[in-house]
């Protein structure tokens, strides 16, 4: 059986990148972006006035003048007025160009109207440049904004907007199919017997997939059938870009996933891995090159199966960049005998003085998924010592 880093590799290196396409930038959020976004512009594009208020020249200032007459209003959206002589002022508006011939702004605050002139009050301070925001301050024209393989989120599509295109290349959205297998399982909403239990993994990787990796999702309930089961994986195959399977994938007498995988002509990749929970997880690639995952079917294993492996691979296909990992330090000393990388669901809670501890919440069973409400996610404890002490680091992963 392989080491959690070793599982890890050989799924990353055998997962290949999903394509891309260009769509309009209102549909972009949660795509990851597949090209390099750069100013068409300088950012701001113009001296900026950042406040309410009159635009004048410094120098009158230093000169002591603290009564200007009014030239008249510019509004942002409007083309630069023009200082025609000294002491003038332009009443002006927040996001305004700067006046040609101003350099400073004094607030609306700290002035008063007098007919057709502006009055400063006399104790009023003036700092040269003040409340303007340079030309190319921010950015300049042709400097890169955004790099490939980013999650365009609400800032983001700001700024695509706001250099000024309306499509862009994005990584296609993937096509999963999610597969729950067993005799036992019943969809919420319909009648049960006492002998049968609510399908609710596939629910449950549905709405990981969809929330993490903008993931377009088939969900299927298949009964512990050989024929049926490879017939309808055959097709869930062909039309989606990887498979996501829960449960059948140990040693028992009803377990047909590895085997109708492999008379799918799936390579197995690797069956185990040396961690708890989820010990039985099962990888390979399909002859089209398609990744397809059996996780066990006890739902805590499922989740921790899917947030340790499968979402990291679809957002390696998708060209993500990979983001920092999480450290957070044990509340308090945890104990786990057996010689496995151990995945502990924890709630955070925070350190007098600042800094995130993880307050252990271990589940009764693997299939205590109830047991994982109100939980931020799991810490992984790596293999090697039975004993964990208090402020321990380990990473963690959010749900």
């Amino acid at each position: 059986m392989l080491d959690v880093a070793d599982a890890e590799a050989l799924i990353c290196n055998r997962v290949q990148a999903l394509g891309a396409r260009t769509i309009p930038l209102a549909q972009a959020c949660g795509s990851v972006l597949r090209e390099t976004i750069v100013a068409e512009r300088d950012q701001p594009p113009f001296d900026r006035v950042t406040m309410d208020g009159i635009a004048i020249a410094y120098r009158d200032w230093q000169a002591g003048v603290r009564e200007f007459e009014i030239l008249g209003t510019q509004a942002a959206g409007a083309p630069p007025m023009t200082l025609a002589g000294p002491k003038q002022c332009v009443e002006i508006m927040t996001g305004a160009m700067l006046p040609i011939g101003a350099d400073t702004v004094i607030p609306v605050e700290r002035i008063t109207r007098q007919n057709s002139c502006m009055q400063i009050e006399s104790n009023y301070a003036a700092a040269e440049k003040q409340f303007v925001h340079p030309r190319g301050s921010d950015r300049q024209d042709g400097s890169v904004l955004l790099e490939p393989g980013i999650v365009l989120g609400p800032p983001e599509i700001a700024i695509v907007a706001g250099a000024g295109r309306a499509a862009l290349r994005v990584a296609v959205q993937p096509r999963v199919a999610v597969i729950s297998t067993g005799d036992e399982l019943i969809e919420p909403g319909q009648a049960v017997q006492p002998h049968q239990i609510r399908s609710s993994n596939d629910l449950a990787i549905a709405a990981a997939l969809e929330r993490h990796c903008n993931a377009v999702v088939t969900r299927a309930l298949l009964k512990d059938e050989r024929d049926q089961m490879l017939a309808r994986i055959r097709k869930l195959h062909d039309d989606n870009d990887a498979l996501i399977l829960s449960g059948g994938v140990s040693m028992g007498k009803f377990d047909f996933v590895p085997g109708v995988l492999e008379r799918l002509g799936v390579e197995l990749v690797f069956h185990k891995i040396e961690q708890r929970p989820g010990r039985p997880m099962w990888f390979g690639i399909s002859r089209d090159g398609k990744p397809v995952f059996a996780l066990p079917g006890n739902p805590v294993s499922t989740l921790v199966c899917l947030y340790r492996y499968v979402l990291p691979a679809i957002r390696h296909a998708l060209g993500q960049a990979p983001s920092a990992e999480e450290v957070v330090r044990l509340a308090e000393a945890v104990q786990f005998e057996p010689d496995l990388t151990y995945f502990l669901p924890v709630s955070l809670t925070w350190a007098h003085g600042g800094g995130a501890l993880a307050q252990s919440r271990p589940t009764n069973t693997s299939g205590d998924f109830v047991s994982l409400a109100n939980t931020t996610g799991f810490v992984e404890l790596p293999r090697g010592t039975d004993n964990y002490p208090a402020r321990f680091a380990a990473r963690l992963f959010r749900w």
